[in-house]
């Protein structure tokens, strides 16, 4: 903190910097530790060694050079966070949802049989799961944890969130099938998810969002990921309708429905009196309280 209370923007470079060593520094040992470990334990190997790198450098910070406890970061254990894991599924869901209602309406999209049991359609749900919610709370450690939260008690929101939705966004531009809309739409989803972090404070919220939101559009829906596909047994969906509007091969995430979707659900997140910082995560103090525009959250 700078003399009168306020943030150190100075400070925030070398704050930053020393996450990067740190994560940097964990991330190179995990993966040293993972390579020792059995050829088919290796599949999840490369998120868990991130997830964990990011989470225990965003720790380290807080606690030596923010002075605040681990919780701060977002993810407290308290009796809060299955509230806020259960509504952020719940919202995530529901977003995706509407883009599916939005594609299906206009005839955008079939389902078909397809092979498969119901113990392997069971087994898919739990697995796709699983993975998703490791990948996504490696992304959002990574987009809306340290680094995000002192560069908005540096800079304030809107321009970290322009920010880091734009590197979200560019981290993405490699997937198959990707194109301009694509883009876009992934960038408001990291605006989504920015706005998801910073009404509540919790990454347990803005993890289970994005979990709900992927996991249901791959395993409920079978319909590609970011370019990605995660087959479901039992039945398939077909897409038939304009690329422009259903996403195409790279999946929702590419169409217009879910631009719609997307800045309505930003809008929602922003103004929703839903959607409220929990007593006890108030009491840890998070970095982004320090900025006076976030008293308008």
């Amino acid at each position: 903190m700078a003399a009168g209370g306020g943030p150190d923007r100075r400070g925030v470079v070398w704050r930053i910097g020393a996450y990067f060593i740190l994560f940097f520094a964990l991330s190179v040992v995990g993966q040293i530790a993972v390579s020792l470990l059995p050829r088919q334990s290796l599949s999840w190997g490369g998120l868990l060694v991130t997830s964990a790198a990011a989470l225990a450098a965003g720790w380290i910070v807080l606690m030596r050079m923010d002075g605040r406890s681990p919780g701060a970061l977002g993810f407290p254990l308290s009796r809060s966070a299955f509230g806020e894991t259960l509504q952020g599924l719940v919202a995530g869901a529901l977003l995706i949802a509407a883009v599916a209602v939005l594609v299906l309406i206009v005839g955008g999209a079939t389902f078909i049989p397809d092979e498969g049991t119901l113990s392997g359609y069971l087994s898919t749900l739990i697995g796709t799961f699983a993975f998703f919610a490791l990948a996504a709370a490696c992304e959002e450690l990574l987009f809306r944890g340290y680094v995000f939260q002192a560069l908005v008690e540096s800079v304030g929101p809107w321009p970290t969130i322009v920010l880091t939705s734009a590197v979200f966004a560019v981290m993405h531009a490699g997937n198959p099938n990707v194109d301009l809309l694509a883009l876009t739409n992934i960038f408001l989803a990291g605006v989504l998810l920015a706005l998801a972090y910073l009404r509540t404070r919790s990454l347990w919220f803005a993890t289970a969002l994005h979990l709900g939101w992927n996991w249901t559009m791959s395993t409920l829906l079978d319909f590609p990921v970011s370019g990605l596909i995660y087959d479901t047994p039992l039945y398939s969906a077909v897409e038939s309708g304009p690329d422009w509007w259903t996403g195409g091969a790279f999946g929702f995430e590419a169409g217009l429905a879910a631009t719609l979707v997307l800045v309505g659900g930003c809008v929602w997140i922003y103004r929703t009196e839903w959607l409220q910082v929990s007593q006890h995560m108030r009491s840890l103090e998070p970095l982004v309280d320090n900025r006076a525009e976030m008293k308008k959250f």
